[in-house]
């Protein structure tokens, strides 16, 4: 496996932890200000953005910011996933085109970024 495929899985790792981050905050505006549950679960939110700050750092160095960036829209698509499975919102048919065009659109900059690396 290429050095800089190794860098894309640790980004999509780090979008992932950084979407998993809205679950500590949306479970959190659900608790009394200043109570033990809001406390940790706002602890655990500032860990999470730590650890995505790191690996956003570490992947910037090995991966083009262009394509660091294109790939930073798929939080979204996380974030509808993440709201159906522990939240139970329903999943509706634009989120799901929606969705689709984001992935779409980062597989196609992935693609045009590493055909324009092989020239």
């Amino acid at each position: 496996m290429k050095k800089q495929s190794v860098w894309f899985i640790v980004l999509h790792l780090a979008l992932l932890v950084y979407a998993g981050s809205g679950i500590c905050s949306k479970l959190a505006s659900g608790q009394t200000v200043l109570s033990l549950p809001f406390l940790l679960l706002y602890g655990g939110l500032i860990c999470l953005l730590g650890i995505y700050a790191v690996l956003w750092q570490q992947v910037i160095k090995h991966l083009p910011l262009t394509t660091a960036y294109a790939n930073k829209a798929i939080t979204v698509v996380w974030g509808i996933l993440f709201g159906t499975l522990f939240f139970k919102e329903t999943l509706t048919l634009q989120q799901i085109i929606g969705a689709v065009i984001i992935i779409l659109g980062v597989w196609l900059f992935v693609r045009a970024d590493r055909e324009d690396e092989h020239e």
